[in-house]
């Protein structure tokens, strides 16, 4: 597979994205090789720890010379850098072309007119975030904003939550969740908010053709900066007694419902 480059896709005038902003960086050998051995998946380059013993990381070298993937050397503190995880690196890490990845700039600026988006609030679990990723994509929707900070980024733990989804998956990263929805309302998006308190239903709500739904925390729900951000408050009616559904539960009903409404043509 051919050498691909952050930025080969996009045109002459458009502003070149940061490694950050075109990478999903993998850690640890098996997650290594298990990269290595999917071809539909293009990766940048793999960076080995030069402390790490050559029997140890050797079919993985092989693999990465098979699929003509680059390899540089460098020091055990850079390599555990790159991997932000200094307990699980296993001295290798490997970069992943993730074609979805986009900064919040960036898809503000070229969303269709008709777009569906969720924003994570403070979804601190990681297979909760995979989950959520997966069910979204599924269900079509153009985007789901992850945010630095108060969820966790693209690591071992989201990707194996979402079937390896997230590789491929349309991802927004920015910096805080009120970010995005202050860019997202700027860009002409209505903001919904799912609140268990809420009095309107996300099945009677009137959804608009530009739509951003915000997922809150998994204890606290939805944040105060985010809260005030919000357009319209929309519940899932509960039965039964149940109070509320589980983080990823709530995604993926809403996911589905806005879904539904996409097929049949409705808002």
């Amino acid at each position: 597979m051919a050498h691909q480059t952050a930025g080969d896709h996009r045109g002459s005038g458009a502003p070149k994205r940061s490694p950050r902003e075109s990478f999903i960086t993998v850690y640890g050998r098996k997650p290594v090789q298990e990269v290595l051995l999917d071809d539909e998946l293009a990766l940048d380059k793999l960076v080995v720890a030069e402390n790490v013993s050559r029997p140890a990381v050797k079919h993985l070298l092989e693999l990465a010379k098979r699929r003509g993937v680059p390899v540089e050397w460098a020091t055990p503190q850079h390599v555990k850098r790159l991997a932000g995880n200094g307990k699980h690196d296993q001295g290798i890490v490997a970069d992943v072309v993730a074609p979805g990845l986009r900064s919040l700039e960036e898809f503000a600026r070229l969303a269709p007119a008709t777009a569906a988006v969720l924003v994570l609030d403070g979804v601190t679990n990681p297979a909760n975030v995979g989950m959520i990723i997966r069910t979204a994509t599924a269900a079509g929707f153009d985007a789901i904003v992850l945010p630095s900070a108060g969820s966790p980024g693209v690591g071992p733990l989201v990707i194996k939550a979402s079937a390896g989804i997230a590789y491929r998956a349309s991802i927004v990263r920015c910096r805080r969740p009120e970010h995005a929805l202050q860019a997202l309302r700027a860009a002409g998006y209505t903001t919904y908010g799912l609140d268990a308190s809420a009095r309107e239903s996300i099945y009677d709500a009137r959804l608009e053709a530009r739509s951003a739904f915000v997922l809150g925390n998994e204890t606290d729900g939805l944040s105060d900066a985010c809260r005030e951000l919000v357009d319209v408050d929309l519940a899932i009616p509960m039965h039964g007694g149940v109070e509320s559904l589980n983080v990823a539960s709530s995604a993926a009903v809403l996911a589905f419902e806005v879904a539904r409404r996409r097929l049949a043509g409705s808002t």
